[in-house]
């Protein structure tokens, strides 16, 4: 696989770390809306799923009535009020969830233009791992990495060796 193909690094090492843990041809659900990733993991064996847009916080019903066997989350959980109402409701016995962790240089993302595009929440991995394992999930292998950006100035630098992305494994 090669980094360049992918537009972005993050779906580059989401799809790297994917392709190791839970290797293709594999059902999955994607919480979230249909995306470019969702495509690109098409492309690369999977069969995928996405939820419809629906408020996870409050509305289970498609997580509740899939079979697939993998549920992916990418980017997902920091939108959510309470993310371990749906972690909870999940049937799948496997789990692959990325985060953006919270950065001390960089307070959360607000978009002021459109509620949905918000981080309520804006984890370090502790406490990712924790709400995890109180939902019921066995975390199997993690993984970080930074997100530089080409950009001048302190945090740009900061971006380049902080990691900014966590991305977790995790069995019921």
């Amino acid at each position: 696989m090669y980094e360049g193909q992918y537009p972005y690094k993050r779906y580059y090492r989401t799809l790297q770390f994917l392709q190791e843990v839970e290797p293709p041809p594999k059902s999955i659900l994607d919480l979230g809306v249909e995306n470019p990733f969702t495509g690109i993991l098409r492309k690369e064996g999977y069969e995928v799923e996405n939820t419809q847009g629906e408020d996870l916080d409050v509305d289970f019903s498609n997580v509740r009535s899939s079979d697939a066997e993998i549920v992916t989350a990418f980017e997902i959980f920091e939108h959510l009020v309470a993310p371990f109402n749906v972690l909870r409701q999940i049937k799948a016995n496997r789990l692959v969830a990325s985060i953006p962790l919270r950065l001390w240089f960089s307070s959360a993302y607000r978009n002021t233009k459109d509620p949905w595009d918000n981080h309520y929440h804006e984890f370090e991995d502790w406490q990712f791992d924790w709400l995890l394992e109180k939902a019921g999930w066995k975390i199997i292998k993690t993984d970080k990495w930074a997100n530089p950006v080409k950009k001048v100035g302190i945090r740009p630098v900061l971006r380049y060796f902080t990691p900014r992305y966590y991305i977790v494994h995790a069995v019921k």
